[in-house]
């Protein structure tokens, strides 16, 4: 599927920029009752970031690191308010972690991005390829986080996309429904209990509604996990029938009050982690001090046994999240995560300053050498200990 959607998305953008519509056209399209003017756009764009960090925790203390994403939008507007469009970007990285003299350790990759195709609607959306998908009402700690591994921590807000079909329906209460297939996923998630079997396909839906002063939602998603490459003395399977089912609500009540929950469960016996529950309640509020100091605050709790209703094995996480816009240009936030588990607290703190294209992080952590926080991605072990990291990021 990934090879289908890449070379139909390449075939057709590779058609319409050597067919000159790398600026706009309009075609005036007419029939019995109106007539509509049906505009094309081709799009280039992209990101581009470089940092510097350094851990005193680290053997190779000093991590160097560049990425930049270009991105190609291609899209027509139909009649009635329809649209067709498309995305594809890449993924362009590197990073080199040194001790000065001595050793060093390079690494890099090119990977696509995103690469989608979009029909839609004033209450339709179909979006096929590789693509990001994610909801809830969480922001911190997120038992919904079924496909992303965004990390509120990140000034980027990186994260892989799942190759699959999506489909959402806008009723006019506002009310929607969501449909997905996904198919050939191979990267772990942050919640997963073993990889996902690439020979079969994953689906789900979810149901959203809006109810007195917030909004209610349903979540469901079914696949087949491999955890054939686990070390365990029970048996192991590539095959395991997993179903999850995710409940979350969020009401504005003068506070933005909010839950969110998870209940996994497996069909077969792989030990503790055969279900898995994950609850988070959160809250946040904008006070009026100075410029307004926001706060958030999300307490989770995760916990995992071979029977569904037990909480014999749990670990508690309370997140608190502030900032506070020192001017127009200038931010200032802080994210603190303390796990209740293990006595340990995780601390950020980054410093924002705009300027007209270009962006400047100020940064600094204070973690634990035994990094326990759910993986955002590889580069999370880097981050226990102490250290400070600057960041430029460029937007054209």
């Amino acid at each position: 599927m990934k090879t289908i959607c890449w070379i139909l998305i390449s075939f057709f953008v590779f058609v319409l920029f050597f067919s000159g519509l790398a600026q706009d056209t309009v075609i005036p399209v007419q029939n019995d009752r109106i007539k509509t003017v049906v505009k094309d756009s081709l799009v280039f764009s992209g990101l581009l970031s470089s940092w510097g960090v350094y851990n005193q925790s680290n053997s190779l203390p000093i991590l160097l690191g560049a990425r930049y994403i270009p991105t190609l939008n291609y899209s027509v507007m139909l009649q009635n308010d329809r649209q067709f469009d498309c995305e594809v970007s890449a993924n362009i990285y590197g990073n080199s972690a040194l001790r000065p003299f001595d050793a060093a350790n390079t690494v890099g990759s090119l990977m696509p991005y995103r690469a989608w195709m979009r029909y839609s609607s004033r209450q339709l959306e179909i979006r096929l390829g590789l693509q990001k998908i994610n909801f809830g009402s969480a922001t911190l700690l997120r038992p919904l986080m079924w496909f992303d591994q965004i990390d509120p921590r990140d000034p980027l807000q990186i994260t892989n996309g799942v190759w699959g079909l999506l489909s959402r329906y806008y009723f006019l209460n506002n009310a929607n429904i969501w449909l997905w297939c996904l198919y050939g996923n191979s990267k772990s998630r942050p919640w997963d209990a073993g990889k996902t079997n690439q020979k079969y396909p994953e689906f789900g839906g979810r149901f959203q509604t809006p109810v007195p002063k917030g909004e209610v939602a349903i979540s469901f998603h079914h696949r087949l996990s491999d955890n054939s490459e686990q070390e365990t003395s029970l048996p192991v399977w590539s095959e395991v029938s997993e179903n999850r089912i995710g409940l979350d609500g969020k009401w504005d009540l003068g506070v933005g009050l909010w839950f969110e929950g998870t209940l996994v469960n497996k069909t077969r016996d792989i030990g503790l982690f055969t279900n898995q529950k994950i609850l988070n309640l959160g809250a946040d509020n904008t006070f009026g001090l100075g410029n307004g100091l926001t706060v958030v605050f999300e307490q989770l709790l995760f916990s995992y046994d071979r029977k569904a209703l037990t909480f014999s094995n749990s670990v508690s996480f309370t997140g608190l999240s502030l900032s506070y816009p020192i001017g127009l240009i200038d931010n200032l936030s802080a994210i603190s995560y303390f796990d209740w588990t293990n006595g340990s607290t995780y601390n950020f703190l980054n410093w924002k300053h705009q300027f007209n294209k270009l962006s400047l992080y100020c940064m600094a952590f204070w973690n634990p050498e035994n990094y326990k926080l759910p993986q955002q991605d590889n580069s999370a072990n880097f981050y226990s200990g102490k250290g400070i990291q600057l960041m430029l990021v460029f937007n054209h």
